[in-house]
C-alpha cells in the first residue's frame, strides 16, 4: 500500500475552517476503487477533541440531573430544569455566530461549563415553586409567585457573570484566540437561556403537573 501526504501552514485560518475547504475540494476529484483519502494533523486532533468534549458534555448532563433527583427526591422535575441547557446551546451558537468564531474545542469547554451554571437559575426556580405548593398554593398562582421572587436574584446572578467575562470576550492581543471562544460561548448561552428559563422552565412545569393540581 502507497501512502502519500500533503501538508500546508495555513494563516488566517482557524483549523476547523480550513478542514471544510479541503473537504468541499476534495469532493471534486474522482478518486479510484483502490484510492482513499483523509485528514490528518490538527485536523484529526481536532476532531478527535471535539468528540471527547461532547462526551464530557453529555456525561455533565447526566451527573447533572443524577444529583438534582436525588436533592428534589423526584424524577421530572429535573428534566423540567435540564429544558435549560438546550437553550444555552442555542445561545452558544448564536454568539459564536454574531461574533464570527468558529466552534473550537473552547467553546465546546464553554458548554461543558454551561451544563452546570445555567441550571442554577431553574433549580431555584423549581424549588420556589415546589416551597408555594408544599403550603397549599395552586401549581399556576404557585409559579406566578416564584418568578416574582425569584426574578432579581436570577437577573443578578446571570448579569455579573456576564459582566465578569465581558473583558474576555472583548480582548484581543497574545492569546486572545484561545479566551475569547470560552467567554463567549458562556456568555451566550447565559444570556439566552435565563431569559428564556423564566418563561420555558415554568411552562414545562406546568405541562408536567396533572389537571387537578394547577
Amino acid at each position: 500500500t502507497l501512502f502519500r501526504s500533503v501538508s500546508a501552514a495555513v494563516a488566517g485560518f482557524d483549523v476547523g475552517t480550513a478542514a471544510e475547504a479541503v473537504a468541499d475540494a476534495m469532493a471534486g476529484v474522482a478518486l479510484g476503487d483502490d484510492q482513499e483519502w483523509a485528514l490528518g494533523g490538527q485536523a484529526r486532533e481536532l476532531s478527535s477533541a471535539l468528540t471527547g468534549m461532547g462526551f464530557a458534555l453529555l456525561l455533565a448532563v447526566f451527573l447533572v440531573y443524577v444529583v438534582m433527583a436525588m436533592t428534589f427526591e423526584h424524577v421530572i422535575h429535573p428534566l423540567v430544569i435540564l429544558f435549560s441547557v438546550p437553550l444555552a446551546v442555542v445561545g452558544v451558537a448564536l454568539g459564536l455566530g454574531l461574533s464570527g468564531l468558529p466552534v473550537s474545542v473552547v467553546a465546546v469547554l464553554g458548554m461543558v461549563v454551561l451544563a452546570g451554571v445555567v441550571v442554577n437559575n431553574a433549580i431555584v426556580l423549581v424549588d420556589a415553586v415546589n416551597q408555594l405548593r408544599a403550603e397549599g398554593m395552586g401549581a399556576v398562582l404557585a409559579i406566578h409567585r416564584a418568578v416574582g421572587l425569584r426574578l432579581r436574584p436570577i437577573l443578578i446572578t446571570a448579569t455579573t457573570t456576564v459582566l465578569g467575562l465581558l473583558p474576555v470576550a472583548l480582548g484581543s492581543g497574545s492569546g486572545a484566540e484561545v479566551q475569547r471562544p470560552l467567554a463567549v460561548a458562556v456568555i451566550g448561552g447565559l444570556t439566552l437561556s435565563t431569559l428564556l428559563t423564566l418563561v420555558v422552565v415554568p411552562a414545562a412545569y406546568l405541562l408536567v403537573t396533572p389537571r387537578e393540581a394547577r
